[in-house]
């Protein structure tokens, strides 16, 4: 089925897209793409593999729309991020979204990071344009907080990867997290916050750190 013929589909109709595309997500995120089937996500919705067949013409288009859904839902906080607010709260602010989402949608993160590391053969040119411009947007904002000396001097893209690659690795390398520290979930996670903000603040403040003063001879 068309992808822009959505609009038109009836409630039900609608209901048995997204039904299908949350079991593509655990089939996607277990399996991988190469690894899964149409059988595997049909046992997985509770429908047939026909059925499934009626809504998506392959395998191949569902991982498509789950994944362009993915990237809607990652670039979100992103354009949260405004210009007119104070720096370190909407960078903190930021980064925490992206911690609860590692939080709440692990196997999101997981099949997102997959597709990355396969070389984003679907996604590539989403994010060669979209992305990457969404993102050149926020890296000038700020640059413009630097010049206003509102923010220490920093690279804005590099600071964007180093926010991704922390808070993610809370999803992505969850065994390895929970093997090490034997801690909830809840506490986990309130700890990776209080830590990263503190790194940001330290990174980001203007103020100067004071240099011990020589001891005497």
């Amino acid at each position: 089925m068309n992808l822009a013929a959505d609009k038109n589909l009836s409630r039900i109709q609608r209901e048995k897209r997204s039904k299908i595309q949350k079991a593509a997500l655990e089939v996607f995120a277990d399996y991988g793409l190469r690894s899964a089937t149409l059988d595997k996500i049909a046992t997985a919705c509770g429908l047939t593999k026909p059925n499934i067949l009626y809504y998506y013409s392959s395998k191949d288009q569902i991982y498509f729309e789950v994944l362009n859904g993915l990237l809607d839902e990652w670039v979100a906080p992103l354009h949260e991020i405004s210009k007119e607010g104070e720096p370190l709260d909407e960078l903190l602010g930021y980064m925490k979204a992206k911690l609860r989402m590692s939080k709440q949608k692990p196997k999101e993160s997981k099949l997102f990071a997959n597709e990355i590391l396969h070389g984003a053969p679907l996604m590539q040119n989403i994010l060669a344009t979209s992305l990457r411009q969404t993102l050149d947007e926020k890296v000038a904002v700020i640059d413009h907080w630097v010049s206003e000396g509102k923010l220490a001097d920093v690279n804005g893209h590099h600071l964007f990867f180093s926010i991704w690659a922390m808070t993610q690795h809370y999803a992505d390398f969850d065994v390895q997290v929970k093997a090490i520290l034997d801690k909830s979930e809840d506490e986990l996670f309130q700890e990776a916050e209080e830590y990263l903000t503190n790194l940001l603040m330290r990174m980001l403040s203007l103020q100067t750190v004071k240099t011990a003063s020589p001891k005497p001879n």
